[in-house]
């Protein structure tokens, strides 16, 4: 057994010790750090500037998985075609249960056919044949999104060929279409001239009053939104059981 004396001196051997230990280990270190002309050692592992430790570059592969947006003007559509009938078998089976069977809507499911016209209306209908400016957004939009159980599990001629049954549901094109890379986006939808590029609307800035600000009782709300039906609701097959 140790008195206590004896126990402070072995603490303070044990101690002295790990010191020593420490010291050899961070000269190790230093000695193996390049030193650059200015004298201050480098690690041997520095990483370029911006990198956080963390992540790894992406490859093609990945980049590919994700690059697959269609433009207005039809960049980015691949091969293939799909026809109006071919369409129609193909919605039956992944699209009408949420859709129904023309594009009526199902439930709360959004409508995509009719409604050509109603965008002035106190209840416009925001369709696929109503509003949408390009086929080739459909086309885009299917592939990415579609089925809503089972997104970018169809391929590109059934893709093609549910555009063409969509558009065919607005009477956008006729029921021989066939859809393909090349005619697409050549397809005439109504509201393509109901977009405006670039946006008219002129930019407005605030800058933020830090000092002899005007005092709150002098700020009065002219005009709000409220009341004045700016925005429907809701749009769909259960617009007739609102009041």
């Amino acid at each position: 057994m140790f008195n206590s004396a004896e126990r402070r001196v072995s603490a303070a051997r044990a101690r002295a010790a790990m010191a020593a230990a420490g010291m050899l280990i961070a000269a190790a270190c230093l000695a193996a750090s390049p030193a650059p002309a200015g004298g201050k050692p480098v690690s041997a592992s520095a990483k370029p500037s911006g990198y956080y430790g963390y992540g790894a570059p992406a490859t093609p592969q990945q980049i590919a998985g994700w690059n697959i947006d269609v433009r207005p003007d039809g960049t980015g559509l691949p091969p293939g075609s799909g026809s109006v009938e071919k369409g129609a078998d193909i919605f039956q089976t992944h699209c009408a249960a949420c859709h129904g069977a023309f594009g009526e809507g199902m439930g709360r499911y959004p409508k995509l056919s009719g409604g050509i016209g109603s965008l002035k209306a106190d209840r416009p209908e925001k369709t696929v044949g109503s509003y949408w400016p390009y086929a080739t957004t459909l086309w885009d939009y299917i592939h990415r999104a579609m089925p809503f159980y089972a997104p970018q599990s169809l391929t590109d001629d059934e893709v093609y060929a549910l555009t063409a049954y969509v558009l065919n549901l607005s009477n956008v094109v006729g029921p021989d279409f066939v859809a393909d890379q090349k005619n697409l986006a050549s397809v005439k939808m109504p509201n393509r001239n109901g977009f405006v590029r670039p946006d008219p609307r002129p930019d407005t800035h605030d800058t933020a009053c830090m000092k002899n600000c005007k005092p709150a009782a002098g700020v009065k709300i002219v005009s709000t939104a409220a009341g004045r039906h700016l925005t429907p609701r809701t749009t769909g097959p259960l617009d007739e059981q609102q009041p």
